[in-house]
């Protein structure tokens, strides 16, 4: 059972418990190619139920502790996920922020399920977790992430030299943000945790 869920229309994003990382191993496996040129350099076993399992634990701490989000997007049964998105990195203080990431099954691509999730996940970073920012990165060229963000209300922040090892070598990354108008102001919660 997933330790959060949040339902959207045609798919659920879901904080896996380390007894699914059978439905994250099936993920990495139909898309290991699909994902490398957007994707660190990995060894063979880094996908590996059983390294999964150590990474879901890790989440979940992570979770529980306000340090990250690292949601799957689940078929509406909650059977297969197709996607991920997290929003890693949280800072809170005088920052109040967080990076995104996400890459989507390539069976699964130009339906605009990443875009349903991400308002989701937005959402609830704003909302619940009560953040101002989230800042998203991605690699010159691919235009599908620029249009996806662009169309979340992203905006263009710079540009970062060899910015991450990526498919085996240092590429340049657009940086982007979107900053929530809703923020609640810093002296009624400031840095005090969420429950």
């Amino acid at each position: 059972m997933p330790l959060l869920s949040l339902p959207c229309p045609r798919l659920t994003l879901a904080i896996l418990s380390p007894d699914q990382a059978e439905l994250e191993t099936a993920f990495y496996q139909r898309n290991l190619r699909h994902l490398a040129p957007w994707s660190p350099i990995r060894t063979t076993d880094y996908f590996s139920t059983a390294n999964i399992r150590r990474r879901l634990e890790i989440q979940a701490s992570a979770f529980e502790a306000g340090l990250a989000m690292h949601f799957a997007l689940l078929t509406p049964d909650g059977q297969q996920m197709i996607g991920a998105c997290n929003f890693s990195g949280i800072i809170r203080g005088a920052f109040q922020a967080c990076y995104l990431g996400y890459h989507i099954d390539e069976a699964h691509q130009g339906q605009r399920l990443m875009q349903e999730a991400l308002e989701a996940g937005i959402g609830y970073m704003f909302d619940t977790q009560n953040l101002h920012r989230i800042m998203a990165n991605y690699i010159p060229g691919n235009e599908r992430s620029a249009r996806l963000l662009e169309r979340l209300g992203f905006e263009r922040e710079g540009y970062a030299k060899d910015y991450l090892n990526i498919a085996g070598r240092w590429q340049d990354h657009v940086l982007t943000a979107l900053v929530n108008s809703g923020f609640e102001a810093p002296d009624q919660r400031w840095s005090r945790r969420l429950s």
